[in-house]
């Protein structure tokens, strides 16, 4: 018998009824071909460093949740999702994504469901240019390699 593969996913407000999966949109947005893939981290330190480098770039804070990698390819089949799994030890390195979800499924439905009170600033427009100085980026840029 084949021991499943345990991998470790971005999931915000895990275990809960509201609960969603951390994605990554690639593609070209201009000619509507966008795609979202989930990263599946072989090491929990791995996806943990990754959550704050995602916590430090604005977005909220998701968890590391332990799950089945087959469980997670067969829910990308039928989402229409891409997966990549994401080796031990790997140097993965975070950029701002060119533009953020306007509102994520999980926020839509905190919303209708009016449980959650505090919701996040997100747009569907490209990032603006930071209003910190050189200094100020590559001095936060050395710490958040530093967590690596």
């Amino acid at each position: 018998m084949i021991t499943p593969m345990r991998v470790f996913v971005l999931m915000f407000n895990a275990r809960t009824e509201n609960e969603g999966i951390h994605t990554i949109r690639e593609g070209d947005a201009e000619s509507g071909k966008l795609r979202n893939k989930i990263l599946m981290f072989e090491s929990e330190d791995d996806a943990t460093r990754f959550a704050l480098m995602l916590e430090a770039q604005d977005f909220p804070s998701p968890t590391p949740e332990p799950i089945d990698a087959e469980e997670i390819k067969e829910f990308c089949e039928s989402a229409g999702y891409e997966w990549e799994i994401i080796p031990e030890n790997t140097n993965l390195v975070v950029t701002p994504p060119e533009l953020n979800v306007e509102e994520t499924d999980w926020q839509a439905d905190a919303q209708k469901q009016d449980t959650v009170e505090d919701t996040f600033p997100v747009n569907q427009q490209p990032l603006e240019e930071p209003e910190l100085s050189d200094s100020e980026l590559d001095k936060m840029r050395r710490k958040l390699e530093g967590l690596l």
